[in-house]
């Protein structure tokens, strides 16, 4: 039994648990994304690297990230909305932070690499229009529950 073998199977089962830590499909893109190293594109994980080498854990995550982002895109519109609503519930100024998404559109970096050009317009147009209605609705305090 290779060494490779034997450690990317618990390499898995751990980074899955990692993920499901993470209660919303939003905020586990955002996780995956901040593992992207923005100059090389090499996704790293100190924990999983140890376990299973950089190459095979920088694979893992850009598998992972391709996986949520595509879960992310088959929720509708309500069910992409509700899930923002989860993720800002633990934001401090949640009407200020959609208010700076919305304006810089730093949610195009939660789109992996490996996202088609539509599928990246549909994300982008998407999330624009969540964003705007959430920072109308939690600036003007009627916030749907």
């Amino acid at each position: 039994m290779s060494m490779g073998k034997s450690a990317s199977e618990p390499a898995g089962d751990l980074w899955r648990h990692t993920l499901a830590r993470i209660p919303t499909l939003y905020g586990r893109l955002i996780y995956l994304a901040s593992l992207r190293n923005s100059a090389s594109g090499e996704y790293e994980h100190s924990a999983l690297t140890q376990m299973v080498g950089g190459e095979q854990a920088s694979e893992t995550l850009r598998r992972s990230h391709g996986r949520v982002f595509q879960d992310w895109l088959c929720l509708n519109l309500e069910q992409q909305k509700a899930d923002l609503e989860e993720y800002l519930a633990e934001a401090e100024s949640p009407a200020t932070l959609l208010s700076g998404w919305a304006q810089a559109e730093s949610y195009r970096e939660l789109i992996p690499a490996t996202a088609q050009d539509a599928e990246q317009q549909l994300f982008a147009a998407d999330l624009h229009t969540l964003l705007l209605l959430l920072a109308q609705e939690y600036s003007a305090g009627g916030r749907a529950s």
